[in-house]
C-alpha cells in the first residue's frame, strides 16, 4: 500500500484496488474534440475523492471543473460525474464554461437518471457496455495506455 498527499494536503492510502474510471460515447467524443487528456479527467475524480467537490447536484451526480490549457480549471471546461467515492466514476457530459453557464432542470434530471443506472450496474454489466462500446475505461496508474492505441 502507498500513501499520497492529496492537493488539499490530506493523506490517503492507495491500495490495490483503485477506482473505476469511465466515459460514455458521449463524453469520449466531446474530450477527444476538445483534446482533454485522461491525466486532466482523473485529477478531476481524484479531487473528489479527496473530498473537493465543485458541485454536488444530488443523485450520484457530482459537477468537477477540469482545467483548459492556458485557462486553468475556473476558465475550463465543466463535466458530470457519475461518483460512487472508492467504487467508480462515470464522465457523463462536459461543456466548456465560455460555451454555456450551466445546465438546465430538465438535463440535470436526465443525468440523475444515468447516473442511477450507471451506478447501479453489476461487473456483468459493466462488461457488456464495454464490449459494445457504450463505456471506455481509463487506463489507471498501473495500467498500460498502450492498449487504447
Amino acid at each position: 500500500m502507498a500513501v499520497e498527499l492529496c492537493p488539499l494536503g490530506a493523506w490517503y492510502a492507495v491500495g490495490a484496488e483503485q477506482e473505476r474510471v469511465f466515459v460514455t460515447k458521449v463524453f469520449a467524443r466531446f474530450a477527444r474534440r476538445e483534446r482533454l487528456a485522461d491525466d486532466c479527467l482523473r485529477e478531476a475524480v481524484f479531487r473528489a475523492e479527496c473530498g473537493s467537490v465543485d458541485a454536488d447536484l444530488g443523485g450520484g451526480d457530482i459537477k468537477q471543473r477540469v482545467a483548459r490549457a492556458g485557462r486553468g480549471r475556473s476558465g475550463g471546461y465543466r463535466t458530470v460525474i457519475a461518483f460512487r467515492s472508492g467504487q467508480r466514476s462515470v464522465f457523463l457530459y462536459g461543456f466548456a464554461k465560455s460555451e454555456r453557464d450551466n445546465i438546465d432542470d430538465k438535463e440535470l434530471a436526465d443525468l440523475k437518471k444515468l447516473a442511477k443506472l450507471v451506478l447501479g450496474n453489476t461487473d456483468d454489466q459493466l462488461a457488456t457496455a464495454l464490449r459494445e462500446e457504450e463505456l471506455k475505461e481509463l487506463p489507471g496508474a498501473h495500467q498500460s495506455r498502450d492498449h487504447d492505441r
